[in-house]
């Protein structure tokens, strides 16, 4: 899917990757987590990505067997340094005042992060987490 960088469609995204992976009869926690990094992902991309600009924001999932694999995707100024913006408390906004926490955030709550993103091109950010339920015969690409 895909929709302009603008802060109501962070929720948006929330419940349209949640919707999708119910398939998969997740836990509750598991679904507060895949939601809360689903969250974090989208909100970089709008805040730090775009910045003052709008643009737009391609969420693609998968399934298979009992593993989601998701991929959020900006066109935005993408990140300097990866390994310094996964330091907790590493923020390049910080007249913001937010907290710096949101890799480590997303982090924590899936099995797999990606994060490839070339200044100037954008950012994909990659999630992969186990659910409980039933399984599926499509193979995240």
């Amino acid at each position: 899917m895909q929709f302009p960088s603008c802060s109501a469609n962070e929720s948006f995204a929330r419940v349209a990757v949640a919707s999708f992976v119910a398939q998969l009869d997740p836990t509750l926690e598991e679904l507060t987590e895949l939601k809360t990094a689903v969250s974090e992902a989208v909100t970089n991309a709008i805040i730090h990505g775009y910045e003052n600009s709008f643009g737009e924001i391609r969420i693609e999932c998968s399934l298979y067997d009992q593993t989601v694999k998701i991929t959020i995707e900006d066109d935005g100024i993408g990140i300097e340094d990866v390994d310094m913006a996964r330091q907790p408390l590493y923020t390049s906004r910080p007249e913001l005042e937010r907290s710096g926490m949101g890799l480590t955030i997303m982090e924590s709550f899936v099995d797999r992060m990606e994060i490839q993103s070339e200044p100037g091109q954008g950012t994909r950010v990659t999630l992969v987490k186990s659910m409980g339920g039933q399984k599926t015969s499509q193979r995240p690409s």
